[in-house]
């Protein structure tokens, strides 16, 4: 067998993308090497020009389940406008999937990061993503809140002084039903291609059904805090302003603990610092 996949592919995730695109090979290795994940944009060997992205991973990694979901489930909405990849193929058994290359740059580190426009067609692509159902859990709340506290009892960086203060701030929150919707799980420029002026959306290994307010953390503690005006563009598109202050204030506080605990996990210092100035302005909210 062609060693096109240098050791990214166990040889049965290899021989399916064989059996899938026979003769494929590889033009570029995308993979982020923080996690298992293999993503490895290949070529087809009847045509050159037509392109595909495989993404592949062991069998504890759960992001390429969440990423099959996503495409057997809402993200046509996007893929019909071509905002977003097809899928080619999937086999979960062995953690893996193929879908159709999407033209366009990262949006991350460009000049469109920082243009409105992208964030007003951002918050358009969200709201047409969140629209597509909904239902209310009335759990959701109360797993997303131990789930927080758990990160807690795992090795982290947090200092003594904050974890005593998030856990009275969890402790203490009743939660109560919440209406969940389609979300990408990680919906920031670096998940987000530019084509021309159009905008376009890639990767969903943390998409689930979660309230539409956990698609806007990242932005808030990222490019709006620094680009105030970039949030005004974006609730343009979306239509309105919809957060609730205790459920945006309590998810903002969920996701930076995770967020550090996490990132210190993977060896990430640069996400993990992040996720320390999230704690840090998290808890001034409820001071």
């Amino acid at each position: 067998m062609e060693s096109w996949h240098r050791n990214r592919l166990s040889v049965r995730q290899a021989e399916l993308v064989e059996a899938w695109l026979p003769g494929v090979s590889l033009v570029t290795d995308l993979s982020w090497n923080l996690l298992d994940t293999a993503i490895l944009e290949v070529a087809d060997a009847a045509d050159g020009q037509r392109r595909y992205i495989v993404k592949a991973a062991g069998p504890s990694n759960h992001h390429i389940s969440r990423e099959i979901d996503a495409h057997e489930s809402w993200v046509s909405v996007w893929s019909r406008q071509n905002r977003a990849p097809m899928l080619v193929q999937s086999d979960r058994s062995e953690n893996i999937l193929v879908t159709e290359y999407l033209d366009g740059s990262l949006v991350e580190g460009t000049a469109a990061e920082y243009c409105p426009d992208t964030y007003q067609q951002a918050g358009y692509l969200l709201r047409i993503f969140h629209e597509q159902t909904a239902r209310t859990d009335v759990d959701y709340e109360v797993r997303a809140t131990a789930k927080a506290l758990s990160w807690l009892e795992k090795p982290h960086r947090i200092s003594k002084s904050q974890v005593e203060q998030a856990k009275a701030v969890l402790g203490a929150y009743r939660p109560k039903p919440v209406v969940l919707v389609p979300t990408h799980g990680d919906w920031q420029p670096r998940n987000w291609l530019i084509d021309g002026s159009e905008l376009r959306i890639i990767d969903f290994g943390r998409y689930d059904l979660r309230p539409a307010v956990t698609d806007l953390c990242r932005l808030a503690v990222q490019q709006w805090k620094s680009h105030s005006y970039l949030e005004g563009a974006f609730f343009e598109g979306y239509g309105t302003d919809f957060r609730d202050s205790e459920l945006w204030n309590l998810t903002l506080l969920r996701e930076a603990v995770s967020t550090a605990a996490w990132a210190y996990q993977v060896g990430d210092p640069k996400f993990e610092a992040q996720g320390h100035r999230m704690l840090r302005d998290a808890l001034g909210n409820f001071s």
